[in-house]
Parts: C-alpha cells; sequence; structure tokens
C-alpha cells in the first residue's frame, strides 16, 4: 500500500473535515448519552428520543459552527435542556387540559418506566428548573461542575449551590441522609 492510499484509508476511518469531526461521527457518540439526559429532564421515554433528535438535528443543522467549537457537544446539551423544559410545559398544560375537560380515562400523559429509581426521578422533576437541569446534567450526562457553569452561563459557585440545595431537598422528600 502506498503512503498516499494508507493516508486515504485512515481518512476513511476516522471521518474528519478539514480538522472538525465529522457530524456522523460526533451523533454515534453522543446519542446515547443526550438521550438518558433528555429521559432525565423530561422523564418520558417517547419524548426522550424526540427531544434527543430535535437537539442533535438543530446541531446538524449548524454544524459548520457548532462543529468548530471546543465542546460542541454542550452546545447540544443546552439545546436539548430548552428544549426539554419547553416539553414539560407542553405536557403539563395538556394534563391540566385533561383535567379540566373531566376525562376520566386512565391514561397518563408522562409514561412511567418500572426503575427502581423512578420516585428519585419524580422528584428531580419537582426540584427548580436550575436545579433539575444541574442535576441531570451532573449525574446522567457526568459533567463538572465548570462544565456545567460554562454550559448554563453561570459561575461554578451558583452550581455548586444548586446542587446542593437539591441533593438536600431530595435527601429531605426521600427520606434518606446526605452524604457529606
Amino acid at each position: 500500500m502506498t503512503e498516499r492510499e494508507t493516508a486515504e484509508s485512515a481518512t476513511d476511518e476516522i471521518p474528519v473535515v478539514r480538522g472538525v469531526e465529522s457530524f456522523e461521527s460526533f451523533y454515534q457518540r453522543e446519542r446515547p448519552g443526550m438521550i438518558a439526559l433528555a429521559f432525565a429532564l423530561s422523564r418520558s421515554r417517547l419524548g426522550a428520543e424526540d427531544l434527543a433528535q430535535e437537539a442533535l438535528i438543530s446541531a446538524y443543522r449548524r454544524w459548520d459552527q457548532v462543529g468548530r467549537l471546543d465542546k460542541p457537544e454542550a452546545w447540544v446539551r443546552k439545546v436539548l435542556a430548552n428544549n426539554a423544559w419547553s416539553f414539560l410545559r407542553r405536557v403539563k398544560a395538556e394534563a391540566r387540559a385533561i383535567a379540566k375537560a373531566a376525562v376520566t380515562s386512565r391514561w397518563d400523559p408522562i409514561p412511567r418506566l418500572p426503575d427502581s429509581s423512578i420516585e428519585t426521578w419524580d422528584e428531580v422533576a419537582r426540584l427548580s428548573k436550575r436545579q433539575a437541569q444541574m442535576v441531570a446534567l451532573y449525574y446522567v450526562a457526568g459533567m463538572t461542575m465548570p462544565e456545567i457553569a460554562e454550559l448554563l452561563d453561570c459561575s461554578k459557585e451558583t452550581v455548586n449551590t444548586h446542587l446542593r440545595r437539591a441533593r438536600e431537598t431530595l435527601a429531605r422528600r426521600l427520606g434518606t441522609e446526605e452524604d457529606s
């Protein structure tokens, strides 16, 4: 194999365009984590994939700019977090409308998974928007406090405060001891 053929085959294996990762590679790597984050924020099995897909589509449409960011995944997580809160507002509004219409069906507007941590995530969903976002980004997306601060345009101390308060609230609501 010539040097040129070796370089071309290496390019085929690792898709990179002018130093920017290909969207396809980014998508394959980030999609599972985006779905997990979307579920943690939305509490909807069905909505999680849609929310993740919408955020990734937004990145795809702007990949020339997003792909050049230091952390394109942070941009997508921010889009996803904002979309998740819009989704929750919509679901809650629909649930109120159904209740007002006195519909007596057994339909649950927020599908539930049979999961031992469901009670915890239900309580996370009851936290303030900012606290719930930070809990999901920290525990589901595995982001560090500085990364969350950068993503949400706030200080690391603000992230620390929201996470601490969220942990205290969750410990109180769930009747567990807070680890120091």
